[in-house]
């Protein structure tokens, strides 16, 4: 075999990053008989496996938990959630929750969301109800972006990364995904990105304004946010869309 295992040798420096299946293709077009078993077996022998290459650094924030002050805007959590049209497209949402007040600030869906469309849907966000303290979310490459990092310097808002492969950190959102996806979109079938649209509004109204919140005693986001604000008689501080509820129930 020294012939080969040196030809072998050569090729592999040539192209280093490729594999034994690779490296037996061009073998085999200079006339080398031998099977890819054998290839392979030489391929381990003379060490030539390729490494894989380590993945970017991404963004780490703290790891210690986050103290909260008990007012809206003190956080919003950040995270995406996937399904699919009717026929078979898929598409996602980025919902935005506020952590202390519990109302869902966006569900956006499309079939492409980038990190500068995420800066933009936050920048429309806080033009409408005030900048947050801090956001925290996952290492998604989104939200790890270039954009999204340049824009929390532009508006100087502190952005928290949770520890990877760790949900829970995020659990506002992710306990406000599992509602979305059992009340809304698992109950749909969406017909175009259109009707997806018009749909999430609905019940992102009626999930801050109607719909009472366990984890509230009972009461709608919408109220809690009223009393963190106003302190006294529960008032509306939500930005429901404007839903035509005639329409809805052709769409539900």
């Amino acid at each position: 075999d020294t012939a080969l295992r040196g030809r072998f040798r050569t090729l592999a420096n040539e192209r280093r990053r490729f594999c034994y299946r690779r490296l037996f293709v061009l073998l085999r077009r200079e006339g080398e008989a031998s099977g890819i078993n054998r290839i392979y077996r030489l391929y381990r022998e003379e060490g030539l496996t390729v490494r894989k290459r380590k993945a970017r650094r991404k963004v780490v924030g703290t790891r210690a938990p986050i103290p909260v002050e008990a007012r809206p805007n003190a956080r919003w959590s950040l995270d995406f959630v996937h399904d699919q049209f009717a026929n078979g497209q898929r598409f996602r949402v980025l919902n935005v929750v506020d952590d202390v007040t519990r109302e869902c600030l966006a569900a956006v869906p499309d079939t492409s969301i980038s990190g500068r469309r995420v800066a933009r849907e936050l920048t429309a966000l806080i033009e409408r109800r005030g900048k947050p303290g801090m956001i925290v979310s996952d290492n998604g490459t989104e939200l790890t972006s270039n954009a999204i990092l340049r824009w929390c310097s532009e508006h100087r808002i502190e952005w928290h990364y949770i520890a990877p492969g760790k949900p829970m950190q995020n659990g506002f959102v992710e306990s406000f995904n599992g509602r979305l996806r059992d009340e809304c979109l698992n109950e749909t079938l969406f017909t175009s990105l259109a009707h997806a649209r018009f749909v999430l509004a609905a019940w992102r109204h009626d999930y801050n304004t109607v719909r009472p919140h366990s984890k509230l005693g009972g009461k709608t986001p919408a109220e809690i946010a009223g009393e963190r604000v106003w302190g006294h008689a529960p008032r509306h501080v939500a930005n429901p869309s404007n839903i035509n509820h005639e329409e809805a129930r052709l769409y539900l």
